[in-house]
């Protein structure tokens, strides 16, 4: 059964990026977020890289400043706790952190957390932040086994890495890895962490995930939503997002 408030989250890095090839501050991302949310957006997210090749240090404080006039709405950071993301959230202190195991240079994320490989230098971070009222959620691979490891950790949610899914969608693998994603998923929800999900979800492929993967709280959007947006406007492309979800569960 589909969770019946699957949030949507607005990636707005892609916006991030375009601006950073001029030095006017168009396309601006804090209006991004304000058109994301005023079309009803649940949250924005953002993935601040140490090289700034697109959401920058002032723009995670600048939109920490626009979600205060939304409350409700949801601020999700992600980052690599070992490299940048610890002083955002030190500093802003966002409704939830998303660990994600990139290195500096890493073109996009591609992999997810290791347990118990990964659990003993994430455990102070995620309580760290837990004790400053930020939820954490592990950025991670589709593999049952391991959702039980992440909850033991400490994390509060794990986001589900979608890409191996979006890849095979309309292919004939693409049953086998809903399957798989189902089956993390429960685990998941079984261990009582809640789940999210994201990476190369669309407005093709995101109905049929979230009609068979049960409880997911959130999907985390960027490329394929500000590609859409380019075309349709922010306001008519989140609301075509809200309604591949409200479609879901129809």
């Amino acid at each position: 059964m589909v969770h019946p408030r699957t949030a949507l989250s607005v990636n707005l890095n892609k916006v991030a990026l375009v601006r950073n090839t001029r030095h006017l501050g168009i396309p601006s991302v804090t209006r991004a977020a304000t058109l994301c949310l005023q079309a009803g957006a649940a949250g924005i997210t953002v993935h601040p890289r140490p090289d700034e090749r697109h959401i920058r240090a002032h723009d995670v404080h600048d939109l920490a400043a626009v979600l205060k006039a939304w409350p409700g709405r949801e601020y999700n950071i992600e980052g690599n706790p070992f490299h940048n993301l610890m002083d955002f959230v030190r500093a802003v202190r966002p409704h939830q952190a998303t660990f994600v195991p990139d290195s500096e240079g890493q073109f996009t994320s591609d992999h997810g957390w290791r347990f118990p490989d990964d659990a003993e230098r994430l455990r102070p971070l995620i309580a760290e932040c837990q004790a400053l009222g930020v939820r954490v959620s592990l950025f991670m691979d589709a593999e049952a086994e391991q959702m039980a490891a992440a909850k033991a950790v400490g994390a509060d949610r794990v986001e589900l890495y979608t890409e191996p899914y979006a890849a095979a969608f309309g292919t004939p693998g693409q049953t086998e890895q809903l399957r798989r994603f189902a089956q993390a998923s429960q685990a998941a929800l079984d261990a009582g962490l809640a789940v999210n999900a994201g990476h190369d979800l669309n407005r093709d492929n995101l109905t049929p995930f979230l009609r068979t993967v049960p409880g997911v709280s959130e999907v985390s959007i960027g490329h394929a939503l500000i590609a859409d947006a380019l075309e349709l406007g922010y306001e008519a492309t989140v609301v075509a997002y809200q309604r591949c979800i409200a479609d879901a569960f129809a």
